[in-house]
């Protein structure tokens, strides 16, 4: 994911941001694995997933892979993240059917669906900061986390101006989209698997980490996310793990454990994290646009975007 060439710029964020800070903190590995369980009900991505199996054949590879891509958006260069992004879509543009439910054809390509993905994965990562990590952003910060999330969105099918740009704003998508999601059995099987990977195909350090992460997974969703996915626990656990993660992820603050910790789970994502780390000053010492980036470095062409 990403090349050792000289980089370009800040990328969209830049040094200071709140997204650099909460992408970069090792409680955004809590809140993946969160984010890749809710995308399980969105129909459409459950039945995407099923079909492509891509998380039952290769489950850290692809996990990997995606927590790289997210985090190569929020902290690489502009080339870098737009090379990234055209490669994910294309993958994407493969991943076609017809969801069961339905009936309907689905596209992993669908704004509506890209949306879900994109807004999970944000709210995750930042629930899990606060809950596990440092705590909540300033109001400024928090202002500027969701100004970034709607430009992060510019990279895929999603409109932004569909972006949430608030906490309150995503309260208000949660409750207009949730009417539309559920569960099925592929659904159920997918976000059961994520939160606790079989040994068998998910090697060693995976099925340890995913149910190490998993109860302070569930300790972050409320309670019609938990009846929905029917992975309730005792508040007591929730108490006792958000206490047990708070203290592990104070010892995981420096570079050196985020980088340890990151090669035992997600050695692709740990190459992108490296090489933020170590950049070297940019050429230019500057951010850039998603449009602008697009424009300097090639353009985009995106297939099964329909819905």
């Amino acid at each position: 994911m990403g090349t050792t060439r000289t980089r370009e710029d800040y990328g969209f964020f830049g040094p200071g941001s709140p997204t650099w800070k909460v992408w970069t903190s090792p409680t955004a590995i809590v809140g993946f694995q969160r984010s890749v369980v809710l995308e399980h009900f969105d129909p459409n991505l459950a039945a995407a997933v099923a079909d492509m199996q891509g998380i039952y054949k290769d489950p850290q590879g692809r996990l990997d892979r995606t927590l790289a891509y997210f985090l190569t958006v929020a902290v690489a260069d502009g080339r870098t993240a737009i090379e990234v992004a055209d490669h994910l879509m294309t993958v994407h543009a493969k991943a076609t059917g017809i969801e069961p439910i339905s009936g309907k054809r689905y596209s992993a390509n669908n704004p509506a669906s890209q949306l879900w993905i994109h807004v999970t994965g944000w709210h995750s990562v930042l629930k899990c900061y606060e809950m596990f990590g440092p705590g909540p952003l300033s109001p400024a910060e928090e202002q500027q986390y969701w100004a970034d999330c709607v430009v992060a969105a510019e990279l895929q099918t999603c409109k932004p101006a569909d972006v949430p740009t608030s906490r309150a704003e995503v309260r208000e998508y949660f409750a207009a989209v949730r009417p539309q999601l559920c569960t099925s059995e592929r659904a159920d099987e997918g976000m059961h698997y994520l939160l606790h990977t079989p040994r068998a195909n998910g090697k060693l350090k995976l099925w340890a980490g995913s149910r190490l992460l998993a109860p302070a997974v569930i300790a972050t969703l409320p309670q019609w996310m938990r009846d929905m996915g029917r992975f309730d626990q005792p508040r007591v656990l929730d108490a006792t793990y958000t206490r047990a993660m708070r203290v592990a992820i104070r010892g995981l603050q420096g570079d050196r454990a985020k980088l340890a910790l990151l090669g035992t789970l997600a050695p692709m994502t740990k190459q992108v994290l490296e090489r933020h780390i170590h950049a070297e000053p940019p050429l230019r010492a500057t951010t850039i646009t998603p449009a602008d980036a697009r424009a300097r470095y090639g353009s985009r062409v995106v297939a099964g975007a329909t819905g």
